[in-house]
């Protein structure tokens, strides 16, 4: 008898350590994922290219897809955690993990795609690290699917569909203002506080190992080099970032002119980027009136730079101040007020951990006082019942 009470707990102990560990992997992987579904759907675009199925794929497909894929394992991970749907659950868990753990093995054998984006921008791991993360991870998914009456519950039955209902809506919500603004987490090189021109020389001084900015280059349309010189030039510019002017979207341009207008009575630099062709580059000016100067760059560097087609960048002496997508553009008339004596000129440094305040805010607290309520109402239960026995 006591040896199988030992056994039970065991069980019950394993299963539950399993279930927190892929609970927290999945929520946190999802996570990541939601403040940047634009990177989740490129990386989305270098497995089909590995595969050989990008061209018959349409693009569209690729950011719902992302979108989708972080609210199932953000999803998985919140009902593993509070042991919602137990069986449904589980077997969805193991299944995903059967399909990740298997293209992770192809990853690592073939070296297709450096960075699997498992966690985004977040955490890099190498294919065999990711590879190695996904077997315990299939080995924990089986614990958790063959034990899993021993799940505790944390929230009662009758109000497990509002807890997914809520915890659905939200990571919905948080992907849509990510895709519509910037990651509210920047996870990148480029973050707003980033001074480039220190950090491209002390990578070509070798001063820093790490090697983010490498690819970063300005060039002209005659291929001149201008990096250093652009960037080094004093006080405040404007940069516009458009990877691809065949999918950028142009229902901003109004700002974006009136924007140069207001640089060109100031004094400011303005520059776009993009990896177009030049027929490519005079059908926008066509199409859009845009009278600012073009230089190339790398398409995937610019993708990286801002999360938006077209982004835009605000610098002061080579150091980020601001970044926009196309949606927030800034609205100035040819009669605002210069940047030094402005809000916009501002550094508007968001911090990580102000970021993740507003999640808890706006997420974890009240999912903790639903919980805390849910548990108040099972302990008045348990109360009654103990007088009714004690009676």
């Amino acid at each position: 008898m006591m040896q199988a009470r030992q056994r039970k707990k065991l069980r019950w102990l394993g299963a539950n350590l399993c279930r927190l560990l892929l609970a927290v992997t999945f929520v946190f992987s999802g996570v990541v994922k939601l403040i940047d579904p634009r990177g989740t759907q490129y990386k989305l675009e270098d497995y089909a290219v590995a595969m050989g199925a990008y061209d018959w794929i349409p693009d569209g497909v690729f950011l719902p897809v992302a979108v989708a894929l972080a609210m199932l394992e953000f999803y998985l991970g919140f009902n593993l955690f509070f042991g919602i749907r137990r069986r449904t659950t589980t077997r969805f868990t193991l299944l995903l993990m059967v399909v990740m753990t298997l293209v992770t093995f192809w990853l690592a054998k073939t070296n297709a795609v450096a960075d699997c984006g498992c966690f985004g921008d977040a955490v890099h791991l190498t294919t065999w690290q990711t590879f190695g993360k996904n077997v315990v991870l299939f080995f924990a998914a089986l614990v958790v699917v063959t034990y899993y009456r021993s799940l505790t519950r944390f929230i009662t039955e009758r109000n497990q569909w509002l807890l997914s209902l809520y915890a659905m809506l939200f990571a919905f919500l948080l992907g849509l203002y990510d895709i519509r603004y910037l990651p509210i987490i920047d996870f990148r090189p480029y973050s707003i506080g980033t001074d480039l021109p220190r950090a491209l020389l002390d990578e070509w001084e070798g001063k820093s190992m790490e090697m983010r900015y490498a690819d970063f280059s300005i060039q002209t349309l005659q291929g001149e080099d201008i990096t250093l010189e652009w960037l080094q030039q004093p006080g405040y510019k404007f940069l516009l970032v458009a990877p691809f002017l065949e999918q950028a979207d142009d229902g901003a341009m109004d700002n974006i002119n009136a924007l140069y207008d207001y640089c060109q009575v100031q004094g400011y630099p303005f520059l776009a980027l993009t990896s177009s062709l030049e027929t490519s580059i005079d059908r926008w000016k066509d199409l859009t009136g845009a009278e600012y100067d073009f230089a190339w760059a790398d398409g995937t560097m610019l993708k990286t730079v801002v999360r938006s087609n077209p982004g835009l960048l605000l610098l002061h002496d080579g150091v980020i101040y601001q970044k926009w997508a196309s949606a927030n553009l800034p609205n100035v008339e040819l009669d605002s007020e210069p940047l030094e004596r402005s809000n916009l000129g501002q550094m508007q440094l968001r911090t990580r951990l102000q970021a993740i305040n507003r999640l808890v805010l706006w997420f974890v607290l009240p999912l903790l006082l639903w919980t805390l309520v849910d548990r108040i109402r099972v302990g008045q239960m348990l109360y009654k019942r103990w007088k009714i026995r004690k009676k």
